[in-house]
């Protein structure tokens, strides 16, 4: 049996779908199995799939009616499960690709920091190839350190540049139905590897594709990430993780105000109530600064101004002992 299963969710990707398989089965290291998951695909990626399954044996390919990008990957975990002894699991969206040493490095660097989860660099893209590749130091950061720090470029949630061990995925699945599924799933495998091997090599090309589903207009569904960041603050109250609470409380807040600016008017009394939530768990937690310093966010949560908010606009009075 291969030693690492790739799962790739494929779904209205026609004109960018053999561009991913193609990296994957050029990879440098051989010991795979490539699960391509056709969602429901109304063009013509199921042929696709099919076509590559009766070409190369390491290719299995799944059809299902379209349940989403959480659905499909859940598929192919299941899959690996039932079917597969590999050991690591990992990720490529279909309209992403990779570069040949992907897989190798993953897996390298993982063995050699003894993490049940690795991590590499990404690169940005709207068509251009990798970069070529040059030698980078690996590390071996905490889960804190890796998930709460400033580096990594925002993506420490992010599925697809990551190698996981199969067993963090043993209780562990994507949420049905929802955007954003990475927020409410990879913190959790992050927190359960405990340590977390990283390269800075950009081995993953992360294709901005102008039609994708985040940078479609603002939807209801666009609020399903606070309910994922609420998910994390709960998370880290019950384990005691300080530094993950204020990331989740500090996101949460930053969220919901974007989105206010955002959304149609009807959703806005509820995206105010969630802002107003927000503040009082940053007054909590004590990771928020001070009102003084936030009047933006404030300002935005309370329209109608309350008491605390005159008060502080009333000119100040001098005070000063007798003549």
């Amino acid at each position: 049996m291969p030693n690492i299963s790739v799962i790739v969710p494929v779904y209205k990707v026609e004109p960018y779908l053999s561009r991913c398989v193609d990296s994957v089965l050029a990879q440098t290291y051989r010991d795979f199995e490539l699960i391509l998951v056709d969602d429901g695909s109304p063009d013509r990626c199921g042929e696709i799939c099919e076509s590559y399954a009766q070409k190369d044996s390491r290719v299995h390919v799944i059809h299902q009616e379209n349940g989403g990008l959480s659905a499909a990957r859940n598929t192919g975990i299941d899959w690996v499960f039932a079917n597969s002894d590999s050991r690591w699991l990992a990720f490529v969206d279909s309209d992403d690709w990779v570069h040949p040493a992907f897989l190798q490095t993953l897996y390298e660097t993982a063995e050699q920091t003894l993490c049940k989860l690795s991590v590499c660099g990404i690169f940005r893209t709207s068509g251009e190839p990798i970069p070529m590749g040059q030698d980078f130091p690996v590390q071996c950061l905490s889960a804190d350190n890796y998930y709460c720090g400033e580096v990594h470029e925002g993506l420490t949630a992010v599925a697809w540049n990551k190698l996981y061990h199969r067993s963090l995925f043993r209780n562990l699945r994507y949420p049905i139905g929802k955007l954003h599924e990475d927020e409410f799933t990879t913190y959790r495998a992050v927190y359960q590897a405990g340590k977390i091997g990283v390269t800075p090599a950009r081995l993953y090309a992360y294709y901005q594709n102008p039609e994708g589903i985040m940078r479609s207009q603002w939807s209801l569904r666009r609020m399903d990430v606070l309910e994922a960041f609420e998910k994390q603050v709960d998370f880290a109250k019950e384990n005691d993780l300080p530094r993950l609470l204020n990331k989740a409380v500090e996101a949460y807040i930053y969220c919901t105000y974007e989105q206010l600016g955002q959304a149609q008017v009807i959703y806005r009394k509820e995206l105010r109530r969630k802002l107003r939530y927000g503040l009082k768990l940053g007054r909590e937690c004590g990771c928020f600064p001070a009102r003084a310093e936030t009047l933006w966010a404030y300002e935005k949560a309370y329209p109608v101004k309350p008491l605390w908010w005159l008060v502080s606009k009333l000119p100040r009075r001098e005070t000063g002992g007798k003549a």
